[in-house]
């Protein structure tokens, strides 16, 4: 027979990233991954904290910098500037963008429809202005 054990459910793909991002968002400056480590709850392993920090600095979801021997993270957007990046990805990896941008405008809901006709005869102007 194995030995069963308590342990933790695993986390959903994903969650992890979005727990440290939050972190750091949290954080009045930039962050070491100590402090991130901390701020979890300290049930993450240092070494796991620094993989997922390496792997949003692969996403360009976070940057670093140097200080002492360590580095020090910031998060590289906001919310929105990450889930843009996301859906950036996704169309970039796909041969006809204009089957993939068809069917996401088909699949909008009306009010979302809107939205997005607002922002491309007004891209400047901020989405949360016209959202009400």
């Amino acid at each position: 027979m194995t030995d069963r054990r308590q342990r933790p459910p695993r986390r959903g793909q994903g969650e992890l990233e979005a727990q440290v991002l939050s972190a750091l968002r949290a954080a009045e400056g930039p962050a070491t991954a100590g402090w991130v480590q901390e701020r979890l709850g300290g049930d993450l392993a240092y070494t796991t904290v620094i993989t997922i920090l390496t792997r949003l600095l692969a996403k360009g979801a976070v940057s670093r910098e140097r200080v002492g021997r360590s580095f020090v993270w910031t998060p590289a957007s906001d919310e929105a500037g990450l889930a843009a990046r996301r859906m950036r990805r996704v169309l970039d990896g796909e041969r006809d963008r204009g089957a993939v941008l068809a069917s996401f405008v088909t699949s909008l809901e009306p009010n979302d429809e809107r939205l997005l006709r607002d922002l491309l005869a007004h891209p400047g102007a901020e989405a949360g202005e016209r959202e009400g």
